[in-house]
């Protein structure tokens, strides 16, 4: 029959039909069975075809250049290996989709492994979105920012880079260098007085015309320059530009000049990968140890480091590493544009046809190649360096600790365990004595010289408005950590942060960072869920707007469990201190001079602070303990105004 699921776009020249046979229990001679009574209708040309279970679920996908003779291999049972022969055991139909050639069945069968993820093919596990660098075209004065997802907004795209990580350094380099904008437009259209980014020379201000469009229009052409990998033009022209500047004795702009050149040369100098004459290329390693498979990739574009990343994939067992290179691979360009370079540790028995494939998906031709000398060898010896070290570490986690933490990352999609989590709540009661609590964890716990408490002082913070004290909380933390470390090398700008409460509250704290310019820190909000009184029922609410429960008695449900509690005890122990010292607090405190002893001697003549205030000079002196001179500070604090 017609398969419904086929790809549009491998709509021409072929057909799809499923075949069904044998019975229903996990059997190898049904298996066989089943799979004769496809060959008998199967032609010899290029293809993919699915094995399915007796309920239909797809067990394998595979390609073949002739589907005939590849699926004829399924009933030679002898030959084929403990895993396949379990897989056969449970087939029951196929479903068989023919191509115009191999290559068009190659990406079609990476993209049914991602759709169905069988579970006797080699899964990529990470393969989350990557993101990229937009450079917009759809205003006078184009914004720079972080993207993922589809490419719908009009502008240049430059990626992938590894990590939220990758990406914000080279934005902290852009900003340095060329003085972008990356705030939205509704933000730019109410400015009447720079940013804090403009303050910290991280923006050139149009938004109050400190440059025109066409001074704008320059500086976006060098960072175009500059992300294109034409660094030296970019660092030539503002030599040039400063020299002329220092000449016509305009030594202001002469420095602005010299600090952007002095950002260029300390980018350079701080590549961590040397890939100089590499151009556009992505390198791949991949290390095996104790029945583990695990892959390293490089991304370089225009000869600089855009970052690394190393994968972990599933269904490795008694599959050749090449085989499953080759299919990661496939996986991995399903979503990410290949460049025209792709290095390997290994040949690979059909680089070409895979070659071949990724060049259909791009547009333009892609090869597959295994450097042997020069600059591209050393950068895929220190792949294979970096595949084997991030193997070993794998490996080594065996704590609770770093298990719980890579489950976090693998729950929330971050690219590796995080190392500072931040954990937020608001405390008060009606109003009063309002504070935000802010606690950190890392690998090795609670960090609790780093916990920090925000008293809610803004004016025009509603008192009782939750959602207003987020937005303060998070813009007095996020504003001073731009200003204090706009590079983020001091180690405390958080991996993950987690706010006690609903969507509300997340909607809260990622408008303020939206304003700052901050777009790459993972927020979630945790909610008690439905039934506020039973553990266990909390509802993560993620950014872009997914939430979910996890089982109750998960480990890692636990952990966050044990992460709000501990902001809990720590916001709710900080108000009543705060409610404590209010409720102790006397008006005698506004006097100037006047310490606990004067102030009790005060009181205990007087009774009450009132009476204080009424009395006059001459009683203020007979007061015990109370001088002429402390009695004329107490007359004149309350009679002088």
């Amino acid at each position: 029959m017609s398969d419904p699921n086929s790809p549009s776009r491998f709509n021409e020249d072929k057909a799809a039909y499923t075949v069904r046979g044998g019975s229903d229990a996990p059997d190898l001679e049904a298996g066989v069975a089943a799979i004769r009574n496809v060959l008998a209708t199967l032609p010899v040309r290029p293809g993919v075809y699915r094995m399915q279970d007796a309920r239909g679920d797809v067990l394998y996908v595979g390609k073949a250049r002739a589907l005939k003779n590849r699926v004829a291999n399924y009933t030679q049972v002898s030959r084929l290996s403990k895993r396949l022969q379990r897989m056969v055991s449970q087939t029951r139909s196929m479903t068989i989709v023919t191509t115009n050639n191999e290559a068009e069945a190659l990406l079609l069968e990476a993209q049914l492994i991602k759709r169905y993820r069988p579970p006797y093919n080699v899964l990529l596990r990470d393969d989350k979105s990557f993101p990229f660098i937009l450079l917009r075209a759809d205003h006078d004065f184009p914004r720079i920012q972080k993207h993922r997802g589809a490419r719908r907004a009009k502008g240049n795209y430059y990626g992938p880079f590894a990590s939220a990580g990758s990406v914000t350094q080279t934005l902290n380099a852009l900003q340095k260098l060329f003085l972008l904008r990356s705030c939205t437009d509704s933000f730019f259209k109410t400015r009447d007085r720079p940013c804090l980014l403009h303050q910290i020379k991280r923006c050139s201000a149009p938004c109050v015309g400190r440059i025109d469009e066409a001074g704008y229009a320059e500086l976006v052409g060098d960072a175009k320059d500059f992300l294109a990998g034409k660094s030296t033009k970019v660092q030539a022209k503002l030599g040039e530009q400063m020299t002329a500047a220092a000449e016509n004795m305009d030594f202001e702009l002469a420095a602005v000049l010299r600090d952007r050149l002095k950002a260029l040369t300390f980018i350079q100098g701080s590549q961590a990968i040397n890939a100089d004459g590499v151009g556009d290329a992505d390198v791949f390693a991949l290390a095996c140890k104790e029945g583990t498979i695990g892959i390293q990739a490089f991304f370089i574009r225009g000869g600089q480091n855009w970052g690394h990343r190393s994968f972990f994939p599933q269904h490795t067992s008694d599959v050749p590493e090449e085989e499953v290179l080759a299919s990661f691979l496939m996986q991995f360009y399903e979503e990410v544009p290949p460049p025209r370079n792709v290095f390997v540790d290994r040949e690979l028995a059909e680089a070409e046809l895979l070659g071949e494939a990724l060049a259909e998906r791009a547009g333009h031709k892609v090869t597959l190649s295994v450097p042997q000398r020069g600059p591209r060898r050393r950068l895929l010896e220190q792949a294979t360096r970096n595949a084997v070290e991030a193997l070993d570490r794998r490996n080594a986690e065996s704590t609770t600790q770093a298990k719980l933490l890579r489950e976090v990352a693998d729950l929330f999609e971050l690219p590796e365990p995080p190392d500072r989590i931040e954990v937020y709540d608001n405390s008060h009661i009606q109003g009063t004595a309002a504070l935000g609590a802010m606690v950190v964890a890392g690998p090795e716990g609670f960090r609790k010289g780093q916990y920090r408490k925000f008293n809610i002082r803004n004016k025009d913070t509603v008192p009782g408005d939750d959602f207003g004290m987020m937005r303060e909380v998070f813009a007095r933390r996020f504003a001073r950590a731009q200003a204090e470390d706009p590079d983020r090398d001091s180690g405390e700008w958080p991996d993950l942060v987690l706010i006690d409460g609903g969507r509300g509250q997340l909607n809260a704290a990622r408008e303020v960072l939206e304003d700052l310019g901050i777009e790459d820190v993972c927020l979630v909000g945790v909610a008690k869920g439905p039934n506020h009184g039973r553990e266990g029922r909390e509802v993560f609410h993620l950014m872009d707007g997914r939430e979910f429960t996890l089982p109750v008695n998960a480990p890692v449900l636990f952990y966050l469990q044990r992460l709000r509690d501990e902001v809990h005890r720590f916001a709710i122990g900080a108000h009543r201190q705060k409610r404590a010292k209010a409720m102790g607090a006397s008006p005698l405190d506004e006097v100037p001079g006047i310490g606990p002893a004067r102030k009790k001697a005060l009181l205990m003549h007087f009774g009450t602070a009132k009476a204080v205030r009424g009395a006059s000079l001459a009683d203020l002196q007979k007061a015990p303990g109370v001088s002429a001179a402390v009695a004329q500070q107490v007359y004149d604090f309350y009679h002088a105004r």
